[in-house]
């Protein structure tokens, strides 16, 4: 694997790129010594201006153009499964983060050392800690910290979306509902109340649930409320007299943070709800023009991303985004997690075609 002290090399092709950043380990949490390569590597670029706020860094074009357009990737991944060092098998690369978003974030680098005359000004974001809590998203952070530098007419997040472009992503909701009861010995159990049978109306509206599908710019996106998670029980001779099930609504970026939670507590009218995690989505902006071009560049079809992305936060700034790279995003966080090398290239290929 690559050691700490290895530089990047972007004249690499696409694919040998990946591997190499596949090969730094970043887990969430550990991305410095892959973020000390990826700006020691634009450092060499005189055309680029290259900032960085912790392990984030953003490199910018400086060319005078009418518009900028952002291009943003996450340098960690999930834990590693026994899937390091990077291997190739025919078109396919395997290695923990492959996928989700080492690719990406080669597509990025190439762009940014070899597009020094393109047709937008261009900034580059690579940021830290995007799968672990929100409160640690580096792209947060820099919102927070350094709005100036996200400043865009339109923005491409580079995440595993099989070279289509995904717009707008969904919201997701975490609430808990709390059910009461009252505790006894189980050998006596008529002098208590199960609270865990109380949860039998709860799972019952769940399963009669009917989602919803919605459509916006011509994008379906399909609702979801499910349990995720149920919490009750003291030990094996007390009936208890708490249960807490966790539900998490997926829900379409119509749809208000207020309108959100409205909606969970109208489903479980009468029963306890606590809101616990919240992060809204973001409309999919394909009526925009950048956004227009941008399709037609990319072969000009669409579909709505179901998962949340750092869209939202791009859309909470102002800046229209979609989601567009060459990983398959039912391949992230997998064991055998890989990317297609021809698709790495391709996603290139169309990126470099639209921004010259």
């Amino acid at each position: 694997m690559s050691s700490p002290h290895t530089p990047l090399d972007l004249t690499l092709d696409g694919g040998a790129l990946t591997a190499r950043l596949v090969d730094f380990p970043s887990v969430s949490g550990d991305e410095q010594a892959l973020a000390d390569a990826v700006e020691s590597a634009l450092r060499a670029y005189p055309h680029l201006t290259v900032d960085r706020h912790g392990n984030n860094v953003v490199a910018r074009t400086n060319l005078g153009r009418a518009e900028r357009v952002l291009l943003a990737g996450h340098l960690d991944t999930v834990p590693i499964a026994d899937n390091l060092p990077s291997y190739v098998e025919g078109d396919l690369l395997y290695g923990c983060g492959t996928s989700d978003m080492k690719s990406g974030i080669a597509v990025q680098l190439r762009l940014a050392a070899s597009l020094t005359e393109a047709n937008h000004d261009l900034t580059y974001v690579f940021y830290d800690c995007e799968e672990i809590e929100a409160s640690r998203n580096g792209l947060g952070h820099l919102a927070k910290e350094h709005p100036e530098w996200l400043k865009a007419d339109f923005a491409v997040l580079m995440e595993p979306s099989g070279g289509m472009v995904e717009g707008g992503c969904q919201g997701t909701l975490r609430a808990q509902v709390r059910l009461t009861g009252t505790r006894a010995h189980s050998a006596r159990s008529w002098l208590g109340d199960n609270a865990i049978h109380h949860a039998a109306e709860v799972l019952g509206r769940l399963a009669g649930y009917q989602a919803q599908r919605v459509e916006i710019d011509g994008l379906e996106y399909r609702e979801g409320l499910n349990a995720v998670r149920i919490d009750g029980g003291v030990a094996g001779n007390v009936i208890p007299d708490e249960c807490v099930v966790t539900v998490n609504f997926r829900y379409a970026p119509n749809r208000s943070r207020e309108e959100a939670e409205a909606h969970v507590h109208e489903v479980f009218a009468g029963f306890e709800v606590t809101v616990t995690d919240h992060a809204p989505g973001a409309l999919p902006g394909l009526s925009q023009p950048a956004a227009q071009a941008f399709l037609a560049a990319t072969g000009g079809q669409a579909r709505a991303k179901f998962g949340w992305t750092d869209v939202a936060r791009f859309s909470a700034l102002g800046v229209p985004a979609v989601n567009y790279g060459p990983g398959d995003p039912n391949l992230a966080h997998k064991r055998e997690e890989h990317c297609s090398l021809s698709a790495i290239a391709e996603c290139e290929a169309r990126l470099r075609a639209w921004l010259t």
